[in-house]
């Protein structure tokens, strides 16, 4: 395994700033970092870019201030953001093309490190559904293969309170805090104290729809495959298939009736 990153509290600070401010997403992001060097290298040359780029207004960076409220906060829920490269980043998802270039986690970070499957599926999963993912959420765990869902209701439920016992990571679409949905705020909670949370967004997020494919992308990212347990035609979980395909990764699907929309 090659040398873990290491930031210094400075330029955790900086990647933050730098990754929370407007118009620079990850592939940018990890693009003026390699260019200068460093984050805070990268903050002191935007109003420059923005000169030459002939933008009308300079680029607004993400205030400091702000920046450590939000680790502070995140440290205050027992939570930690890591950058790319560090203890508690899945090593599977810093290679995907667009990866977060900080989450924010809870819980055993040393799960992370475990070879990954991702298990997505429909809310309103059907009782077979949900037997057949707990068998497979089982099998997986008792051979130390980490579960990687969603926390939503039906089918991610049934697989992170299947794997719970050895190792789960709930994938978040809200706010390391923010419970959801609320029906499962004890898993949540017992995620964070046996599992592990993960999220890139700030604390206190609540969950809005465009967030909820951010968070499949990490799933699959994290993950060596996916398994899709029932799912509609359009739903977050095909979301997650078609991301897993992109990303190279093996998707599986459990076989159903054929009359079944799931």
């Amino acid at each position: 395994m090659s040398a873990r990153r290491q930031l210094s509290d400075d330029e955790r600070i900086n990647w933050l700033r730098l990754a929370r401010t407007d118009n620079i997403g990850p592939i940018t992001f990890q693009s003026l970092v390699q260019r200068f060097g460093s984050a805070g290298a990268a903050i002191d040359a935007l109003p420059e870019l923005s000169r030459r780029g002939g933008k009308a207004r300079a680029i607004t960076v993400f205030p400091r201030a702000r920046a450590e409220d939000e680790i502070a906060r995140a440290n205050g829920l027992k939570a930690h953001f890591v950058a790319t490269g560090e203890r508690g980043y899945p090593p599977f998802l810093r290679h995907v093309h667009g990866a977060p270039p900080l989450l924010c986690v809870a819980g055993n970070l040393d799960f992370a490190d475990m070879d990954s499957v991702g298990i997505v599926g429909a809310r309103n999963a059907s009782a077979l559904g949900l037997k057949f993912t707990r068998m497979i959420a089982n099998t997986l765990a008792d051979n130390h293969i980490l579960v990687a869902s969603g926390l939503a209701r039906g089918i991610d439920t049934a697989a992170h309170e299947a794997s719970l016992r050895h190792a789960t990571a709930a994938v978040l679409a809200t706010g390391i805090d923010h419970i959801y949905p609320p029906e499962n705020e004890r898993l949540h909670r017992e995620i964070a104290e046996r599992g592990l949370l993960i999220t890139e967004m700030p604390p206190g997020t609540a969950p809005k729809a465009e967030h909820f494919p951010r968070r499949n992308r990490i799933i699959s990212g994290m993950s060596r495959a996916v398994i899709v347990v029932e799912a509609a035609m359009r739903s977050g979980s095909l979301i997650t298939a078609r991301f897993a395909a992109e990303q190279g990764r093996d998707v599986f699907a459990v076989p159903g009736s054929p009359l079944d929309p799931r």
